[in-house]
């Protein structure tokens, strides 16, 4: 990268440049999009995920290959670019879980812990989950609302800000928060069954 920050509205003029062939476009894009996704990711597994076997670069490599696989899509803005690649980290996480627990024959689950994600100071701490379980309660939040299913996917999986996730969904701040807390109790519920 150049060093120099880039403003949102750079990344989107530079996402649809190379959505129209400009091959510079693209190595232009690549320096800044593999460092916020490797921000990401980092920070995701740092604080998230507890497995020795997972590293930063291996999510964000396979994040980044499918990422750059599918030129095609219209990209909106640089939210809607992470918006699917938050979706995409939240697959390959999953995916490798399940790729453990049927390596271990039902042992050696990968852990998330949800510190800020799903407990409140009026709720028990809910320490650590288990990744398949979460993508299993995610999924039925997912059927029933979508709009909160998708913000969780952002602030989780995606690692985005109430700010970051407002603007890739196109709505308020104070929407974000709203739902934001609604689905963390739901989820909370859903996944310690009180």
């Amino acid at each position: 990268m150049d060093g120099r920050s880039r403003s949102p509205d750079d990344v989107t003029r530079i996402l649809h440049e190379w959505k129209d062939g400009n091959r510079e476009a693209l190595d232009r894009l690549i320096p800044i999009v593999y460092e916020e996704l490797r921000t990401i990711a980092s920070r995701q597994l740092a604080r998230e995920w507890r497995h020795d076997r997972l590293q930063t670069t291996t999510v964000v490599n396979e994040a980044y290959v499918k990422l750059f696989a599918q030129r095609e899509v219209d990209w909106q803005n640089r939210g809607h670019f992470f918006a699917i690649a938050a979706q995409l980290m939240r697959r390959i996480l999953v995916d490798h879980a399940r790729r453990e627990l049927r390596e271990k024959h039902g042992g050696g689950v990968i852990h998330v812990e949800l510190s800020d994600a799903l407990s409140t100071a009026a709720e028990p701490s809910l320490d650590v989950l288990d990744a398949v379980a979460l993508d299993a309660a995610l999924q039925k939040l997912e059927a029933l609302d979508p709009d909160q299913g998708r913000i969780v996917e952002l602030r989780f999986f995606g690692g985005l800000t109430v700010e970051e996730t407002a603007a890739a969904l196109g709505i308020s701040p104070a929407t974000v928060k709203r739902e934001w807390a609604v689905a963390k109790g739901w989820l909370y519920r859903e996944l310690t069954g009180s």
